[in-house]
């Protein structure tokens, strides 16, 4: 028994075509529905910083004007840092205000583009 082709060459190539394209739109279509949802959203917002260790310390000086903070401060564990005296720039300089000299401090500190920054700091009582 002899087999008939019921396409000829030209639209056998054509039906290929439509059959391959498919696949490709189906196979896109899949793999974007597996992608968390709100991965691409979340890339645009850091990590929260009090996610961050928290670590000990006391304020030496305090610069609104220049939005930094002198620190005797105990070991920074995020950064590989022993106790020592340091001067910190902040991320906002809000989060100077009220703070004075000899305040016993909780913070966080980060380091950002080469430079270490006090993002979070809150006086201990």
């Amino acid at each position: 028994m002899s087999r008939r082709h019921l396409l000829s060459p030209a639209a056998a190539a054509v039906a290929r075509q439509v059959v391959a394209l498919a696949a490709i739109v189906l196979a896109s279509a899949v793999g974007a529905q597996q992608a968390p949802r709100d991965a691409d959203h979340a890339a645009h917002h850091p990590a929260a910083e009090s996610s961050a260790p928290k670590s000990e310390g006391e304020v030496r000086k305090v610069d609104l004007a220049q939005g930094k903070v002198t620190l005797r401060h105990g070991p920074l564990e995020n950064l590989d840092m022993p106790a020592m005296t340091m001067v910190f720039a902040v991320a906002d300089p809000n989060l100077l205000e009220g703070l004075k000299q000899g305040d016993k401090v909780r913070f966080t500190a980060e380091k950002r583009d080469g430079a270490l920054v006090v993002t979070a700091i809150e006086a201990v009582k």
